[in-house]
């Protein structure tokens, strides 16, 4: 799966790029705020499942800061999991300031995480643009089913597979006077292929290629059901968490929360 190595090498590439001092603060944040990085809807979720005394996993940490986040809520262990290794050095030197010990950052291909993590967690979660990144939901979900424990809760918040049907700003497609209008397919095969960097990361430049691709709701559904899990909770929402604010309000929906929980 070459476009998994390209886009690490695009993450990488993106990390050395970033806009001066991105999260650098971060440990401020985490040290000053209750859970931040997370919606109110994903905070409601949190808490209601209770990590306290749980063995937690984020997959596609980034720079570790909701998995940290997380951390808050008392679980017995955590560990981030990314395949761009500047950041998960970013996320162990943030854990660190924190003072943080109960927790581990690795870097990896997520469906290569090692055997040794296989039915260790109680909880997974993927949070905004994580999924994006996986051509085959089948091994994705595969390996989470693979490394929940019986009874073990996943959760994924992220942008809704709607938005993908509306043109973003920048895109030749946008109009900002007809945000009602779609551009593109539901059910899009092709990639999307960006080498304008990683917006809420770098300036735009000429960057190494990032390869991501759209999933209906229904490939989604299937793929997690398809790995032993059982969905328990879809829950949708008109507001955006990380794209673009000009389709909120307007009656589409563009982020949903998924709960579910693996089979005995």
């Amino acid at each position: 799966m070459n476009y998994i190595k390209n886009n690490k090498l695009a993450w990488e590439d993106a990390f050395k790029n970033r806009r001066q001092g991105w999260g650098e603060n971060h440990w401020e944040r985490l040290s000053n705020e209750t859970l931040p990085f997370f919606n109110e809807d994903m905070v409601t979720e949190l808490r209601g499942i209770g990590l306290e005394g749980k063995r937690i996993a984020q997959f596609c940490c980034n720079n570790g800061r909701e998995l940290l986040s997380a951390m808050q809520l008392r679980p017995s262990f955590g560990v981030g999991f990314d395949i761009a290794e500047d950041f998960i050095e970013q996320a162990r030197q943030i854990a660190a300031k924190l003072g943080q010990t109960n927790c581990e950052f690795v870097a990896c291909n997520i469906l290569d995480i090692d055997e040794l993590y296989h039915n260790s967690f109680d909880f997974i979660f993927f949070t905004v643009g994580a999924i994006t990144w996986f051509e085959d939901l089948d091994l994705l979900f595969e390996k989470v089913g693979k490394c929940l424990r019986p009874h073990g809760k996943l959760i994924i918040n992220d942008s809704h597979p709607f938005i993908n049907m509306l043109p973003l700003p920048g895109e030749d497609a946008y109009d900002p006077e007809h945000l009602s209008q779609v551009a593109y397919s539901y059910f899009r095969k092709e990639p999307w292929i960006e080498t304008n960097g990683m917006s809420y990361i770098t300036p735009e430049y000429h960057s190494k290629t990032f390869t991501s691709f759209s999933h209906t709701m229904s490939s989604i559904v299937n793929a997690i059901v398809g790995a032993g899990i059982t969905i328990k909770k879809l829950n949708e929402y008109d507001y955006d968490i990380g794209l673009t604010d000009d389709y909120e309000g307007k009656g589409f929906p563009l982020s949903f929360i998924l709960l579910c929980e693996k089979s005995k």
